[in-house]
């Protein structure tokens, strides 16, 4: 397995924070490569930045457990645009958790702390070797 991942190099996600279990932080610059026809960051990336900070999270949940996190389902609101340039933090936790399941939420804020975007999911938990 390859950590990080290709998508999080891609995104240039960087984790921050990962040491309450069932808690992380990430960085990601808010680049202008991800941008739409708009000139706004597109929904995917975000929403992407979200999957990879809650999946962490969900990893670190299960203490002394190996296991893989597959994202089941997941909801994205889009609070505000988000411009190119700057810096943006995604914190991810644990709303609940069992031996299969883990339901988990993220918030992405802005350098100004403006709240761009949040999202839930359910992870699917399984055994890794």
């Amino acid at each position: 397995m390859q950590v990080p991942p290709n998508c999080d190099l891609t995104l240039g996600m960087v984790c921050l924070d990962k040491t309450e279990p069932g808690r992380t932080t990430w960085h990601m610059p808010a680049d202008e490569r991800f941008t739409n026809p708009a000139g706004i960051l597109q929904g995917g990336f975000l929403a992407a930045c979200c999957d990879s900070a809650m999946g962490a999270a969900a990893v670190t949940a299960v203490r002394g457990r190996r296991v893989f996190a597959a994202n089941a389902e997941m909801k994205v609101s889009f609070l505000a645009p988000v411009r190119p340039g700057g810096m943006l933090t995604c914190h991810a936790w644990i709303v609940s958790a069992g031996s299969r399941v883990a339901f988990a939420e993220a918030e992405v804020v802005d350098d100004g702390g403006r709240i761009v975007a949040r999202a839930s999911s359910t992870y699917i938990l399984t055994p890794r070797p």
